[in-house]
């Protein structure tokens, strides 16, 4: 049960516009996530464009976008994001059932190709030690230009934010 009560899609009229906006982008829905972040308006408006231009502003294709945002649920043991994600934007991106559900215990799983092992590796990295060791970092760059290294570690970093908050105030999954 979330520790903060959710807000309703008409709880407050003053809001209209910032949820007309959400929803918009949500495939008509007021997710839990944002009815808890709007006890903040102005919060929940900045985090949807940010988090619009992190996942859908970059160069990073949805196959790793999705793995790294799975990952980094699995890894802080956040429900909430490993539901939404892993059926409903994995699957899409293109990534198969069997991949969906081998991301928890990647490593002698046959089903990632190299850049999807070490964007695996980096992102188990940047979420348990923080610190990304050279070689490690030297493989990313075999994969990734400067540009997607930067969006990225951006969105790892985001979503470890993310995951945090979610689980801090025990967000409820979607129904």
């Amino acid at each position: 049960m979330a520790r903060v009560k959710l807000i309703g899609e008409n709880d407050h009229p003053e809001l209209a516009e910032t949820i007309a906006k959400i929803k918009g982008a949500r495939g008509g829905r007021l997710i839990n996530v944002y009815r808890l972040m709007l006890h903040s308006p102005t919060l929940a408006d900045a985090w949807f464009e940010f988090n619009q231009a992190v996942r859908y502003g970059t160069e990073i294709d949805g196959q790793c976008r999705e793995i790294a945002v799975i990952r980094v649920a699995i890894l802080n043991n956040v429900e909430y994001v490993q539901r939404a994600h892993g059926p409903a934007y994995a699957l899409k991106e293109g990534l198969t059932p069997e991949q969906v559900a081998a991301i928890a215990d990647w490593q002698p799983s046959k089903l990632f190709d190299d850049k999807q092992r070490t964007l695996l590796a980096y992102t188990d990295a940047m979420t348990r030690q923080i610190d990304v060791a050279d070689d490690l970092f030297a493989q990313v760059r075999k994969h990734f230009s400067e540009r997607q290294t930067v969006e990225l570690t951006m969105l790892i970093g985001t979503y470890n934010m993310f995951t945090r908050v979610l689980q801090a105030l025990k967000i409820d999954p979607e129904p």
